[in-house]
């Protein structure tokens, strides 16, 4: 293999690879005014929400399923 495209090819895989390992974390929060459930893919900083549930889920859908069944999410 030339030289020039195994250089080329590292370098691709150096400056993406981080970009690949970032995992995203969702939260149900709970409004405290409104008392709404939603799904954030940030944890949140405000004492205005409230974070519900098991904490961390790894993907949306897997917070979205775990919503359904918390009591104070369904109530609404």
């Amino acid at each position: 293999m030339n030289a020039k495209t195994l250089l080329g090819a590292a370098l691709l895989v150096a400056f993406t690879a981080p970009g690949l390992a970032q995992t995203t974390e969702f939260f149900i929060v709970q409004d405290a005014s409104t008392k709404r459930c939603t799904i954030v893919d940030k944890k949140p900083t405000t004492t205005t929400t409230t974070v519900i549930g098991d904490g961390v889920y790894k993907t949306r859908v897997e917070a979205e399923s775990a919503m359904k069944t918390v009591k104070i999410c369904t109530s609404n």
